[in-house]
């Protein structure tokens, strides 16, 4: 039986750990170095930290507080943010991260996740995809740049256009259900996690460990990620654990 994976995630501006509602109104949650070594300690499957303003603003992940980051770290650790080309992911690799997350570059250039997977493998590729419900489409629409522009992707086929390029796992953030703490965006989980052969991070909507529960068995999401329930203290890695075991789903 697979095991899930439940991953905090570190959403970084200007060094320090940040938490908004649909991508907007930012807070202060905390200094990334001390976050990941309390998630380390606390049994979190694996962490990511996404440098949320790179894209938008044109420049290069925080090489630096990524190695900081590295450092305290005994688990799996995914980068993204500001990564472009493959010397970009070598750059990250090489500061310790043990997999890349392209968002925005990979729409631009599809050829990107190609030339990632053949470098070093589609275990080191995540393809992270910002998706919001639109009605003209019936489905839902793949955005860039931090949420801040649409598209012409549908989400469940760019995810497919990703897997064939390569990509070894799928994050997937809901953006009408970011931030808002009233449970996974359960349909748009389980569209892309039945769509395609790799590995589901449902991200976006996590207020409680039901919710956990309910991304795993309704959404089909492999791995499920959440932010600010973790670093406000509203639970735990370890709380979320024992209640998905006392369910039934095999967890660390």
């Amino acid at each position: 039986m697979i095991t899930k994976r439940i991953i905090p995630c570190l959403d970084v501006k200007d060094g320090r750990v940040v938490k908004g509602v649909q991508f907007l109104g930012l807070r202060d949650a905390g200094d990334p170095v001390e976050l990941a070594k309390f998630y380390d300690e606390e049994g979190a499957d694996e962490l990511v930290f996404l440098d949320i303003s790179a894209s938008h603003e044109g420049r290069k992940t925080m090489v630096d507080v990524v190695e900081q980051v590295a450092g305290q770290l005994a688990i799996p650790f995914t980068v993204g943010g500001g990564i472009n080309a493959l010397e970009d992911m070598k750059r990250i690799l090489r500061a310790g991260a043990d997999k890349v997350s392209l968002n925005t570059a990979a729409v631009l250039n599809p050829e990107l996740i190609t030339e990632g997977a053949s470098f070093f493998g589609s275990q080191c590729i995540v393809v992270a995809i910002d998706a919001k419900y639109d009605e003209s489409l019936g489905s839902w629409r793949v955005y860039t740049h931090g949420g801040r522009k649409a598209t012409d992707w549908e989400v469940v086929a760019w995810a497919k256009e990703a897997v064939t390029r390569g990509a070894g796992e799928i994050l997937l953030t809901s953006m009408d259900s970011d931030g808002e703490k009233n449970g996974f965006n359960i349909a748009l989980n389980k569209a892309v996690s039945e769509a395609v052969s790799v590995p589901v991070i449902a991200s976006g909507g996590a207020g409680n460990a039901e919710h956990f529960l309910a991304a795993f068995q309704e959404g089909k999401a492999d791995a499920a990620l959440a932010a600010s329930i973790f670093h406000y203290k509203e639970t735990s890695v370890k709380e979320v654990k024992e209640y998905l075991q006392s369910q039934g789903v095999n967890v660390r």
